[in-house]
């Protein structure tokens, strides 16, 4: 992936992380062939397997070849556990290892951000930006298919391919009196649906595919693979460049005009950190010179934590096909010729947005029901049940707790500390016990009640409010949605971005990617990153005609 015709170490622009929001930069950016770019990423190749077939994440989860493999610090709120984070190291970043479920996110998520100091981050600007990024292909009733806008990104209806299993929690939804919905991402914010995917044609369709091969062939754009950027170089507080190494050489790259790090909400503020920029007892502590105290680098971590309780069912499900050696291969065998099969799907299959309960403004809960049942283990290994069963899933969506990633030490190689700080509020203890009364009921509703043989240890349905709140906090565990470590906002008290994503006190220099919201938005952040980084993007290309203009104006 490496391209040619550039003069090696000078650069206008230079991006860190080649994930979902670098790829999208890469191509943005790179579109003017007077604008020479830079795209450096730690990890390798996205050219695996595992990582093109939709159920293959069940092996890069835990595959240290293309994963972070992150453990976060011991968390309270959790009962003192230690909670495996999954990271993409790879092209395409953590679009390369993710679940593939593709949600916009709710409206008033984004006017939240504009109001949390993210000036002009509202919904109307969000909507606009997601619909030219996507490309819709949908099913009618007739099951006949058709594509709607002409965006990079694809977004695939899955609805014949889904297990048939899952009509019974749509079935559910209904005796719920919650809309059923046919696209979440264009009908109203509340109701259950089969998930849209970032799939095509049986294949994940991550950042690299809707952006960085298109651009690939451009003589402007370069990208270097396994290189650990160790440094943004600044001088008088002006970042310059960046120092880097692949293997045991090491590197500098200069950068005319920006550095943006995307390198995401765990990445991106070890890196300010590493680069002398963050809370300066921090950095001095660690022996990094302080270039600039901003204390809020690192700080406002936010993730959603879900628990899933697990059904053994009446009728088949998905461990029917996969649960046992034969049934593997011949679903492999049919992926393999077709691209068809259960492995040509995600694993979440329905999802949807519902209220806690009907004094609640807004949705507060993202449910997912599963057509199967497993296990993951401490090491991040999935276990996929031999006996038919399912899966019930509750997720508060707008956590208000925030965590703090801090480096360990000077030494980049070493993990920085990931404090979660889970449930440290009362409202999210609250919310958390909502949603299991609220899992209580779906349960036993008779469209459920009716395919269950069994509730499996731990059984939810006759928990009180003490056991669901304990249960929660000795099973919850991330849903691989960092966010907000690097937030926008007002000021260098309150945040680490202005509202065009630079860096306060630091020029020629932004973040781009999840860190930078202000807070978590409802629902997967796939989608909302690559609407950040489309909308940076134009950001970047706008300052920069500005600076162009305004030179000129000088010079006449």
């Amino acid at each position: 992936m490496n391209g040619c015709g550039i003069e090696a170490g000078e650069y206008d622009y230079v991006i860190v992380g080649a994930g979902s929001a670098g790829c999208v930069l890469a191509n943005r950016l790179s579109e003017n062939p007077r604008n020479r770019v830079l795209l450096v990423e730690a990890g390798g190749t996205d050219k695996k397997f595992w990582i093109k077939m939709p159920l293959g994440y069940a092996f890069t989860f835990s595959d240290p070849k293309v994963n972070w493999r992150y453990i976060a610090e011991a968390d309270q709120g959790l009962n003192g556990r230690e909670i495996y984070w999954p990271r993409g190291k790879v092209i395409g970043g953590s679009s390369s290892i993710n679940a593939m479920a593709y949600l916009r996110g709710l409206p008033h998520d984004f006017d939240d951000w504009a109001r949390a100091g993210a000036e002009g981050w509202t919904w109307q600007l969000a909507e606009k930006t997601y619909n030219q990024l996507e490309k819709n292909s949908e099913l009618n009733e007739k099951g006949e298919r058709s594509v709607r806008g002409d965006g990079p990104v694809w977004v695939w209806d899955n609805s014949d391919r889904m297990h048939p299993f899952s009509k019974h929690f749509l079935a559910a939804a209904k005796e719920m009196q919650w809309p059923v919905l046919d696209d979440l991402n264009r009908e109203a914010c509340e109701g259950l649906a089969y998930v849209r995917s970032t799939v095509f044609k049986g294949r994940r369709w991550s950042s690299a595919d809707a952006f960085l091969r298109p651009a690939l062939k451009r003589q402007n754009l370069r990208v270097i693979k396994n290189a650990r950027v160790e440094k943004v170089d600044i001088i008088d507080a002006v970042a310059r460049g960046i120092s880097y190494r692949v293997g045991e050489q090491r590197y500098s790259a200069k950068a005319l005009k920006e550095v943006i790090v995307s390198a995401g909400a765990i990445n991106s503020p070890q890196l300010l950190q590493l680069s002398g920029v963050g809370p300066a007892a921090l950095l001095k502590r660690h022996g990094i010179d302080v270039k600039h105290h901003l204390p809020e680098v690192g700080k406002g971590l936010q993730d959603h934590l879900a628990v899933s309780h697990y059904f053994r069912s009446n009728r088949p499900t998905l461990n029917n096909k996969l649960g046992n050696l034969f049934g593997k291969v011949m679903s492999g065998a049919d992926y393999i010729l077709r691209r068809k099969g259960p492995l040509s799907v995600p694993i979440n299959q329905v999802t949807g947005f519902v209220r806690s309960d009907r004094s609640v403004a807004v949705p507060d809960i993202q449910l997912y029901c599963n057509p199967g049942s497993y296990i993951t283990t401490s090491s991040g290994e999935t276990l996929l049940d031999c006996e038919p069963g399912f899966l019930l899933c509750a997720q508060p969506s707008r956590p208000t707790s925030r965590g703090t990633i801090n480096i360990s030490s000077a030494n980049p190689e070493e993990a920085p500390d990931i404090q979660p700080n889970s449930l440290s509020t009362e409202e999210d203890r609250q919310v958390v016990i909502k949603a299991g009364h609220l899992l209580q009921k779906l349960a036993q509703i008779p469209a459920i009640k009716n395919v269950t043989e069994a509730a499996l240890v731990p059984d939810i349905t006759g928990m009180n409010e003490e056991e669901i709140l304990q249960n929660f906090q000795e099973r919850a565990s991330t849903v691989f949605h960092p966010a907000s470590t690097c937030r926008m906002g007002t000021s260098a008290e309150n945040s680490v971005l202005n509202s065009r994503l630079q860096v306060h006190g630091i020029k020629k220099l932004r973040v781009v990617d999840a860190s930078a919201f202000p807070n978590i938005t409802s629902g997967n952040i796939n989608a909302p990153t690559l609407m950040l980084a489309a909308r940076a993007a134009d950001i970047i290309l706008q300052d920069d005609l500005h600076a162009r203009e305004k030179h000129a104006a000088t010079k006449n």
